[in-house]
């Protein structure tokens, strides 16, 4: 093993250390567009981006349509705000299982990890945010001798 020194420690400079950092590649199917999955309770979500006009297609139906609610569009726009990338692609939703706000929630990851792929260089800003974590709160099973998951039958004493 080598001995370090202070003198060989002080021969570093910034530049040889920030070239050591990862470099993340852009990653294109053969049409160009970018893949990812991404996943949130039960709902998993396949997401291609491309570029575009900002037309969103979520199970061949448009996300007004399937997403009515405004809190769960906003929810699935959210890393397009952060990379201030809105308008700019078009995106090819398929999501299936859990309910409504599981599978905003999958497209939301699904789609900054699909951001990624095609501009590597906004992982920093998606990872500060958090959108390229999976979430991994699950509902809990029931147990028997319980009336849901933690909840007790009520106690009587007569």
């Amino acid at each position: 093993m080598a001995e370090t020194t202070l003198s060989s420690l002080s021969e570093l400079t910034v530049a040889a250390v920030a070239s050591e950092a990862p470099k993340y590649e852009q990653k294109l199917d053969k049409y160009g567009r970018a893949y990812a999955t991404g996943k949130r309770k039960n709902a998993v979500a396949r997401v291609w981006i491309m570029p575009g006009t900002g037309k969103i297609t979520v199970n061949g139906r448009d996300v007004e349509v399937y997403f009515a609610r405004p809190v769960l569009r906003m929810i699935l726009q959210q890393p397009l705000g952060v990379a201030n990338r809105a308008g700019q692609y078009d995106l090819v939703v398929t999501v299936a299982g859990g309910g409504l706000s599981g599978q905003a929630g999958a497209v939301r990851h699904g789609l900054a990890k699909a951001l990624t792929h095609y501009e590597p260089e906004l992982r920093t800003a998606l990872k500060r945010e958090g959108f390229l974590t999976r979430d991994s709160r699950v509902v809990e099973r029931k147990k028997y001798g319980k009336r849901k998951a933690r909840r007790s039958f009520q106690f009587s004493k007569r």
